[in-house]
């Protein structure tokens, strides 16, 4: 394939986006999660309550775009560590779920693929070997290298999507993000890159913080293309040209 100005550059996220995390990993992040919040926001005896973890979970997703910089801003936790605490997982392999063909669905898109996801490195890089994915994207950036002037700046961050423009060298008109989560969606819009939001793995009223806020998944103007499945993007290929 001939590699012109023209040829897209397809930005994806990874969880709830490429396989349904919603279905058990979401689950154990959120517990695992829970319970580093108890112990951090406890009195050193008493772990803090259910509702203060909830409500702090929850608002450190939603006003920074992923918990762990809530934690890392708010309470001076090592990034590295709250991660490498909340994601273990027993059996990750048999905790995936995702369609058949995505290696396939892939190859027939036109143009490189970056993987750009703000769950952890060891974590991402074991779902995409899994998935039989990894010799799918060209870079895979996960939330430890989506840093600006030394701070972690995950989605939605527009500084760490124009940061990501300029050290790969593209423009964002060529870019297209595939995303469940409108924040980022918006972010990469109002950059001047095209967006296709995946919905199939979305729980509509979510408490966790985790999932899409939404009582109804209505397509914002800032979402380009709004798909159940990434298998439909071949289809609607000419709406994000």
């Amino acid at each position: 394939m001939n590699i012109t100005r023209s040829t897209p550059v397809w930005l994806f996220d990874l969880d709830n986006t490429l396989h349904n995390a919603s279905h058990a990993i979401f689950p154990a992040i959120m517990s695992g999660m829970n319970a580093y919040l108890a112990r951090l926001l406890g009195d050193g005896v008493t772990p803090a309550s259910d509702e203060l973890v909830n409500a702090t979970r929850t608002r450190y997703w939603q006003r920074y775009g992923a918990t762990t910089l809530g934690v890392v801003k708010h309470h001076g936790v090592k990034a590295a560590h709250f991660l490498e605490e909340t994601h273990r997982f027993d059996d990750l392999n048999a905790m995936i779920r995702a369609e058949r063909g995505l290696r396939q669905l892939l190859r027939r898109l036109p143009g490189r693929k970056i993987l750009l996801t703000n769950a952890p490195h060891r974590y991402s890089s074991q779902v995409l070997r899994h998935l039989g994915l990894q010799r799918q994207f060209q870079h895979h950036i996960a939330v430890e290298a989506m840093t600006v002037h030394r701070h972690m700046r995950p989605k939605p961050s527009k500084l760490m999507l124009q940061r990501l423009m300029r050290r790969h060298q593209l423009t964002p008109g060529r870019c297209i993000l595939v995303e469940d989560t409108l924040a980022n969606l918006r972010s990469a819009h109002q950059l001047g890159m095209r967006t296709a939001w995946i919905t199939q793995y979305l729980t509509i009223g979510d408490t966790a913080g985790l999932a899409h806020p939404q009582k109804r998944l209505i397509r914002p103007a800032y979402v380009d293309v709004k798909v159940k499945s990434v298998r439909n993007l071949p289809s609607r290929l000419h709406q994000l040209r």
